[in-house]
């Protein structure tokens, strides 16, 4: 991935939670967005009023829950992500 995160950015890939062999299958109109994601770039971190970074507490790779409408949807090699500040981001798995 040759996207580099600035600030507090977090890009994230959607996981999408759908079941191919159930019987009724929504169209992308009436589905919800996905709201769980495996982090795939990060920034450094934001910097405080000191000038100070504040680290990140996510990192590549973790499997992360952000808000519904979080971030702003980019295309970048032929694939879909969403870039959003870390604080769109309530949940890692552990």
């Amino acid at each position: 991935m040759n996207l580099a995160m600035l600030h507090d950015n977090v890009l994230v890939e959607a996981l999408e939670d759908s079941n191919p062999n159930s019987p009724i299958q929504l169209p992308d109109s009436a589905k919800k967005k996905p709201t769980k994601g495996k982090v795939v770039s990060v920034g450094p971190g934001a910097s405080n009023s000191d000038g100070k970074v504040t680290p990140m507490s996510v990192k590549v790779g973790d499997c992360v829950y952000y808000r519904q409408w979080a971030g702003n949807e980019i295309e970048f090699d032929g694939k879909k992500f969403i870039v959003m500040k870390e604080s769109d981001i309530i949940a890692k798995e552990a």
